[in-house]
């Protein structure tokens, strides 16, 4: 067949019509990762939470429920998990639930059938229920894997046998909490308890299957060689504690005997990012006239910001303890955001109302040099009410809050110029079965 110069040029023109139309639809239908969230439906037989999973498009943010999930979560009340290096496996922390079936645990009123479920994670980030797995404490209440996927820590409030309390953290010790660990088999994902060979029971002569930790515990983070448990109450005041990490076999081994003040006494959560060490407080703060950096007046709540240096001792970071925006409260996470730049900070709020003013997103500019902080122009930025987690997209494009309070999924766009978070375009507030509790995310699409 003979084409003229005018049909060729037709042909041209309709091919490369195609071509650009394939590379616009290949474009917008791009998945850059998966955003999973935990929730306390119990709705469903045996009152177990579930999984939510969403695509998150590399475009606009817009998330799209994976086909197949929510599933449950192998147990109630879902409080924390965790997805470990190359995001082969999830596992999910359930509390169970105490004698009048909710998960207000407590030491005289415990939780029973709390256990760690494992997922594996399969294509178009489908999740399929694996083995289950129990803490060797009562009442677990955290979760937290290493950066390599190695090995997994649970906190539990308290220790299963107080009368070894004393052996780890000195006389007169008569009660603890404790962190279970646990060994990863990185093909099965299968878990195998660690044995704390630092410590022999004085029952039976044999290592203890757990680390004693000091009691109340409030959170725990694992960084820069060592678990920071964070504990304390408002009476005594609020403390960490630092455990020195193995990284070849998972053993921790007490770094310092004496328990570090954090000066709050209502402290949140411990995180990390940028180097640096996070306390989160719900103490009040007040700021003098003159602050160069922030203004005068009385701040709800705060951010301390600490340097790990040798056996875990944390000194204060240069300018470290920051307010939180004045208009929230309770904080719940931090996020350090990809590029190092900027800080965002999930607040809660105190009430349950679902138009709580108190919880949004504090901002801040980190300084590269100093690692002082001081907040984004514009600040805060709205998410749904109670947000119980702080997650950024695989792409640094799109932070996300998944929110108690009312049920929802909130996502941003973030600024990369200025920091400021920016509501999706399109719908920036999706619906959850039920309040969730925690978030993650996958980078791993294939």
């Amino acid at each position: 067949m003979t084409f003229t110069k005018f049909g060729k040029a037709l042909l041209m023109s309709a091919l490369s019509v195609g071509v650009v139309l394939s590379i616009t639809s290949c474009v917008q239908s791009y998945t850059v990762g998966f955003l999973y969230v935990t929730g306390t439906v119990t709705a469903q037989s045996g009152n177990n939470g579930i999984i939510t999973g969403y695509k998150i498009d590399h475009n606009t943010g817009k998330l799209t429920v994976i086909h197949g999930l929510p599933v449950s979560t192998g147990g109630s009340n879902p409080i924390r998990a965790a997805l470990i290096t190359g995001s082969r496996f999830l596992y999910v922390l359930n509390r169970g639930v105490n004698s009048a079936g909710n998960a207000d645990c407590s030491t005289a009123d415990p939780c029973q059938n709390g256990n760690i479920t494992e997922f594996a994670v399969g294509g178009n980030g489908i999740l399929t229920e694996q083995q289950t797995y129990y803490t060797q404490g009562i009442n677990p209440m955290r979760l937290a894997a290493d950066s390599s996927g190695s090995f997994l820590y649970v906190l539990d409030h308290d220790a299963p046998d107080n009368a070894d309390c004393h052996l780890a953290l000195g006389s007169g010790v008569n009660t603890c909490a404790d962190i279970t660990a646990f060994q990863i088999n990185t093909t099965t994902g299968r878990l195998q308890l660690i044995l704390n060979s630092q410590v022999t029971s004085a029952n039976g002569g044999k290592p203890l299957p757990f680390f004693p930790i000091p009691a109340d515990p409030i959170d725990f983070q694992l960084t820069a060689g060592y678990i920071f448990s964070l504990f304390g109450t408002p009476a005594t005041g609020d403390y960490v504690f630092p455990y020195a990490f193995n990284t070849s076999n998972g053993q921790l081994t007490i770094s310092q005997n004496s328990p570090q003040p954090m000066n709050v006494a209502n402290a949140t959560a411990i995180d990390n990012g940028g180097g640096s060490i996070y306390v989160l407080a719900n103490d009040p703060l007040t700021i003098p006239a003159g602050n160069p950096t922030f203004t005068a007046g009385t701040y709800c709540s705060q951010m301390l910001a600490w340097t790990p240096g040798t056996g875990g001792a944390l000194s204060p970071t240069q300018g470290g303890t920051v307010p939180d925006d004045v208009t929230l409260c309770n904080p719940t996470q931090l996020l350090v955001e990809s590029k190092g730049k900027f800080v965002y900070l999930a607040n809660q709020g105190i009430d349950t109302n679902t138009t709580n003013a108190q919880s949004g997103i504090a901002a801040y500019v980190l300084d590269p040099s100093t690692h002082a902080l001081s907040f984004i122009a514009g600040e805060p930025f709205g998410s749904g009410s109670g947000p119980q987690c702080l997650v950024e997209d695989p792409s640094d494009q799109f932070v996300y809050t998944a929110n108690f309070n009312d049920s929802t999924v909130t996502g941003r766009v973030v600024d990369p110029n200025s920091g400021v978070l920016n509501p999706l375009s399109g719908p920036g507030s999706y619906p959850v079965g039920g309040p969730p509790t925690w978030c993650l995310v996958d980078g791993r699409t294939s």
